[in-house]
């Protein structure tokens, strides 16, 4: 329900912190706030496919720093005469929570940044650059659709009748060589389309239905306000942590124990007005 710069520049601001930061509170917040906001907006089945399919990531990724980086005082066992240290295998845990939690707030800026809000933002601008983004985002569940489509089509005409690995990946092929041919065709017609209606012309005027409100102003508002905390909070060395070559400790004090409440807080915002809304809108259907 917020103007499309008031959203787009949450994620902005949720993902640059995110990636530039290493403390462990923090990335866990931040994760905790990505994926609690991805639960609200997925279907419940598929947000629990999700998870599944992260924790095996999470389990990868934290294995693989540890293999690869022997730093650290600690050292846990040793693979091949190389050690293995407790120092590394924390390091990667929580790069793997970083990364993790980019995805899952990346998944939330698709689902709640449509190609209208998208285009809204950067038609004017950038008319070429947004097209394509917008294209790219429309793509992805296009494709998949698509490609069940083309299965399911296969199937009938009885391609799938010998259940073994060849028959499986000449399947593959052909489906991957139909969305191929389906997409560029897909894309040509798109771009005729929007050439014949005049897209990207300075004189062309456009239609939106988003209006810049008081709540918008009042968002933005509280956005610079956690960027000049945060930015404070990192001066004061709140956010500061060190993995080599000993672990450090997070000191809790009454003012670094506020500053990760707002920190957390900020990271939760979209969930608590999405269950809001959702409880409202439960409210107002019992009541027709």
């Amino acid at each position: 329900m917020f103007h499309p710069l008031v959203i787009f520049s949450y994620f902005v601001i949720v993902l640059f912190v995110t990636m530039f930061t290493s403390h462990p509170v923090f990335l866990l917040c931040s994760l905790a706030g990505g994926v609690a906001f991805c639960g609200v907006l997925s279907a419940r089945r598929q947000f629990l496919s999700d998870i599944g399919f992260y924790i095996v990531v999470f389990i990868l990724l934290s294995l693989a720093n540890p293999l690869f980086s022997h730093n650290g005082e600690t050292i846990l066992f040793f693979i091949n005469d190389n050690p293995v240290t407790k120092e590394a295998l924390i390091y990667g845990e929580f790069i793997a929570v970083m990364i993790i939690a980019v995805i899952f707030w990346c998944k939330c800026l698709n689902e709640v940044m449509s190609t209208d809000k998208t285009l809204y933002l950067f038609g004017r601008v950038v008319p070429k650059l947004s097209l394509l983004l917008t294209m790219a985002l429309r793509f992805i569940p296009l494709f998949k659709r698509q490609a069940e489509k083309i299965n399911k089509s296969q199937k009938t005409m009885g391609f799938y009748a010998a259940d073994n690995l060849p028959d499986k990946v000449g399947g593959a092929m052909r489906i991957f060589d139909s969305l191929i041919g389906w997409s560029i065709e897909n894309s040509l017609e798109t771009a005729d389309s929007m050439k014949a209606r005049g897209y990207g012309l300075p004189e062309r005027t456009t239609f939106s239905i988003f209006t810049f409100r008081l709540d918008d102003a009042f968002m933005l508002g509280l956005m610079a306000i956690y960027l000049l905390i945060f930015i404070a909070g990192k001066s004061a060395g709140f956010l500061s942590f060190h993995f080599y070559p000993t672990l450090g400790r997070v000191g809790i004090t009454e003012l670094s124990a506020a500053f990760y409440a707002f920190m957390a807080l900020f990271m939760f915002f979209p969930t608590l007005i999405e269950i809001k809304e959702q409880i409202k809108w439960k409210y107002l259907e019992s009541k027709i």
